[in-house]
């Protein structure tokens, strides 16, 4: 079974899904197919960014691909007349307060801010897609919800790499664990559970009137908070020394818009590490 087969599988697997779902085949590297799905809608939810750049595609980059798909599914929502808001998946790493105390909406993140690295042309992705799709503000009801690194459980028949990211001092993987620190980029880790992510998209959709930008994160905690935390909890670990030596930036959590409208967050730090744990080792990761 194909990637693409198990996920459509998976969906016709949802709850009434026989009576309410109606699956379209689309691709972000072929914007105009989204017209169709967005037609009728009231709420238009954008996950969707790639992350892989297709070399025999129009676009020079994910950069020019992601804000496309941005500019198409903004004008589909406006065509149609029926779409009331669009509310598009974000991430934190567009948001680096760099020499600043704190972190919240205001803070956005240069372009070409991390040169050389692997996450360059992601962050850059991002950063372009969410101001453009905010530019239709004036036009349409558009939300962005920013989130930091998501953990905890999943549908999925592997690890999701931002849980990977979250055990990797446990797996002593030096790879995903260079990407986890992101205190370089925006201070400390913004660290939100799944089903924090998937319940403040629907609050997003409930609660009218809400626009504009939004920082998701119930939790900012340093790569060393983390593995200390495991150290505590899971010493059949035995983390490495190396793991416990943070670096430490004096940056603020000064996000408040969401919960200011009344949102609640579900999951502490705590949950979501353990919950992230038992994630990785029902996979067979741990």
């Amino acid at each position: 079974m194909t990637e693409e087969e198990w996920k459509i599988g998976l969906l016709r697997g949802l709850a009434n899904a026989n009576e309410r779902l109606v699956l379209f085949e689309a691709d972000i590297y072929k914007p105009q197919e989204y017209e169709d799905a967005i037609e009728g809608c009231e709420f238009v939810f954008h996950v969707a960014t790639p992350y892989e750049h297709h070399l025999d595609s129009e676009f020079k980059n994910t950069s020019e691909a992601a804000i496309a798909g941005v500019k198409s599914l903004a004008t589909y929502c406006i065509k149609s007349g029926t779409v009331r808001r669009l509310i598009y998946t974000a991430s934190v790493v567009a948001a680096s307060p760099l020499k600043e105390d704190l972190i919240d909406e205001t803070c956005w993140t240069p372009l070409n801010h991390l040169p050389g690295t692997l996450h360059q042309e992601y962050t850059d992705s991002k950063t372009r897609a969410e101001k453009e799709l905010l530019s239709y503000g004036g036009e349409l009801e558009v939300v962005s919800l920013a989130c930091g690194l998501v953990g905890g459980e999943t549908l999925l028949s592997y690890t999701p790499l931002s849980v990977a990211l979250l055990v990797s001092q446990v797996k002593y993987n030096e790879v995903t664990y260079q990407s986890l620190r992101l205190e370089d980029l925006v201070g400390k880790i913004p660290i939100v559970h799944i089903h924090d992510v998937i319940e403040a998209h629907i609050f997003c959709a409930e609660n009218p009137p809400i626009n504009g930008r939004f920082l998701v994160a119930s939790s900012y905690a340093s790569s060393l908070d983390i593995a200390n935390y495991y150290l505590r909890t899971y010493p059949e670990f035995h983390l490495k020394n190396k793991y416990l030596e943070g670096l430490k930036r004096n940056i603020k959590w000064a996000s408040t818009r969401l919960t200011d409208k009344g949102f609640v967050y579900k999951y502490d730090l705590n949950m979501i590490l353990d919950d992230s744990i038992i994630c990785a080792r029902k996979m067979g990761d741990l």
